[in-house]
């Protein structure tokens, strides 16, 4: 086979019809990612993405939505407990986790369900 994988473009996140608020508000307002726009033929589908240091996260509208309750995406942080506790101070449930060795990790959901984990490697 002649090709080889380069790394990971983006992520997309499931969300609802109706979600860019919401999405914008957690995304953009509490974790602090920088909204960038969506191409026009695609923007009509709704959603919103997000510029997540050299790649990018996609927040899409699924019809039939439903949360993904254990397949998540891992987003590596530095200064994680900051992280933490800006979440904690907007109400946001945290779940701590120290079953990985040389982690400082934890889980949230996104306002649609969605599983998160935020890492900093020790």
């Amino acid at each position: 086979m002649d090709f080889d994988f380069l790394g990971i473009d983006h992520v997309n996140l499931a969300a609802p019809a109706d979600c860019e608020k919401d999405a914008r508000n957690f995304f953009g307002d509490i974790l602090n990612l920088k909204e960038i726009p969506k191409p026009p033929n695609l923007a009509k589908r709704g959603g919103v993405w997000f510029q997540l240091g050299d790649k990018q996260l996609h927040i899409g509208v699924q019809k039939d939505f439903s949360a993904a309750a254990k397949a998540h995406p891992a987003f590596e942080i530095r200064n994680v407990d900051n992280l933490k506790s800006q979440l904690r101070e907007n109400g946001i449930e945290v779940i701590e986790d120290d079953e990985l060795e040389g982690a400082n990790r934890f889980f949230t959901s996104d306002p649609f369900g969605n599983r998160l984990e935020f890492i900093e490697w020790l």
